[in-house]
């Protein structure tokens, strides 16, 4: 039997092959539906019978050894982003204003290539593995909508394992953390309205702008002076509309925000705060405001046990100095409702190797080093094989 290192090899044309395919034919959240064809004809050709439409664009598979132990679930996203392409390359997108641009079509491919590799593999495993392919992660509600349709009904789930290509880490290294890794992510709309007239008049008006320009600087102090530092927090005011012409003062402006927060209670609290200083500061300047609030997802949560398990994984693979600590990323992933199903690990590969695949994740020429993708397959199967090894 071939190690997981030569199947990963054998198998690394048709992981860029699919990949590139994926690449030239991105679909954005939930309209993932040629993706999902590619993804259950790949599975059926292996043997496996995907339920898809999961959750709307999601796919499920399970393999079952036929022998009694564990339960891991392997999840990969699958959705592209709003992004218009500035790349020069083959495999470029077709899609005028979408691309992939946070590595997802890798993540598909990768996960192809494992499922293949575990099959063949399946004499020396025990258990079953739960592929999960899954939609709408860029905007975090994916995950909720798969589970809400069923995605794990009947399934007790032992061990969840997933990864993220990554542009931030060297092609060759690993980054993985325990704990808290990746933020929960809100989201929230204030509608500041005031009374509109003539710019040169402000004091018939009530001005929203101003109130709005004080809201903003308000709701800073919120993390810079109600937050512990050491409990790393993010909140931005990210969209500030309001006006037609330079002599009115409108009637309304709206602002756009995010928070980013890794403590459950910190996320609440600063929840609760902003409102509650939002509301304050335009009633001092007599404007009414209204509010709505876009719960996003948890924090991505690694647990200890499994991270250390994966580690001793990864040196196998990419030795142990390539093996780096992650560093928090105030990024979300709703990844984290998967990991709140059983204890799991959700991991980094580089795929940066120079100016090319240097670009940041959501960037019109992001891209990254499709040799990455060979060392991405070696280190999920390799995880999912060690977990069916027993416990």
């Amino acid at each position: 039997m071939p190690t997981i290192a030569e199947q990963a090899k054998a198998l690394h044309e048709r992981t860029v092959a699919v990949r590139r395919d994926l690449h030239r034919h991105p679909e954005v959240a939930f309209e993932e539906h040629r993706t999902m064809a590619v993804i259950v004809a790949r599975l059926r050709e292996l043997g496996l019978e995907p339920r898809e439409g999961v959750g709307g664009t999601g796919v499920v598979a399970v393999f079952d050894t036929g022998r009694p132990g564990p339960t891991v679930l392997a999840r990969a996203d699958m959705d592209a982003l709003p992004v218009a392409e500035e790349k020069s390359v083959e495999y470029r997108s077709t899609v005028p204003g979408k691309m992939h641009a946070c590595g997802h079509d890798g993540h598909v491919a990768v996960l192809l290539s494992v499922a293949e590799i575990i099959i063949a593999r399946a004499a020396q495993l025990a258990g079953r593995v739960v592929f999960v392919f899954q939609p709408a992660e860029e905007v975090v509600r994916g995950a909720q909508a798969m589970l809400a349709d069923g995605a794990l009904d009947g399934i007790a789930v032992d061990h969840v394992i997933g990864l993220h290509l990554s542009s931030n880490d060297p092609l060759g290294t690993v980054a993985v953390r325990e704990g808290p890794a990746m933020a929960a992510t809100d989201s929230f709309k204030l509608v500041v309205t005031g009374r509109g007239g003539h710019a040169a008049y402000p004091h018939a008006c009530i001005d929203p702008i101003v109130a709005g320009a004080q809201l903003v600087m308000a709701l800073q102090t919120l993390v810079s002076r109600e937050t512990d530092p050491v409990d790393q927090s993010v909140l931005s005011i990210t969209s500030f509309h309001g006006g037609t012409a330079y002599n009115i003062i409108p009637e309304e402006v709206e602002l756009k925000g995010t928070l980013r927060t890794f403590d459950a209670a910190t996320r609440t609290r600063l929840r609760a705060r902003v409102l509650e200083v939002a509301e304050g500061t335009v009633k001092t300047l007599r404007c009414t405001l209204r509010s709505e609030w876009f719960e996003g997802t948890q924090a991505v949560v690694n647990d200890a046990a499994s991270v250390a398990r994966f580690r001793d994984v990864a040196a196998r693979v990419v030795g142990e100095a390539g093996v780096r600590l992650q560093a928090p990323i105030m990024g979300g992933d709703d990844m984290a409702l998967w990991l709140a199903q059983a204890r799991g690990c959700y991991f980094f590969v580089g795929t940066n190797s120079g100016p090319d695949t240097a670009w940041a994740h959501h960037h019109s020429r992001f891209d990254v080093d499709e040799r990455g993708l060979e060392i991405a397959v070696n280190l999920l199967a390799s995880g999912v094989a060690d977990l069916m090894s027993g416990d």
